[in-house]
């Protein structure tokens, strides 16, 4: 079992930086690839983001790409999202969750969730 905290989001104007952290419970952290999320409203989850167990291996959707960078402190039970060059379309509650199975895509694959933080970034 694995509880997640996000923390970290709030307002910024276009073109700044936000550092959103997931705190995660449990002996287990180390073993389970991360991912990032957001939902705007009326659209569907949407993948960010992905962090290996090891945090050898990232991958990002193609929208955040050279803007948003994970890190991972399995001694810390923390992963991190960096964004930078935020856009009013990174407008989103943004979601940390933890996959079994290794990095992927779908939301359908991870196993655990957090409650979600907002993130606004005004034009």
């Amino acid at each position: 079992q694995v509880q997640l905290v996000e923390s970290g989001g709030g307002l910024v104007q276009a073109g700044g930086s936000l550092r959103l952290s997931c705190a995660a419970s449990g002996r287990t952290f180390s073993s389970y690839a991360m991912g990032w999320f957001r939902q705007a409203p009326g659209k569907e989850r949407e993948f960010v983001g992905a962090i290996s167990w090891s945090g050898g291996e990232t991958i990002y959707a193609d929208s955040v790409k050279g803007r948003f960078t994970i890190s991972r402190d399995n001694a810390k039970n923390t992963v991190s999202l960096q964004m930078n060059s935020l856009k009013p379309e990174d407008t989103a509650v943004y979601y940390c969750a933890a996959s079994r199975i290794g990095i992927q895509l779908s939301p359908f694959s991870y196993q655990y969730w957090g409650q979600g933080t907002q993130v606004t970034v005004s034009s």
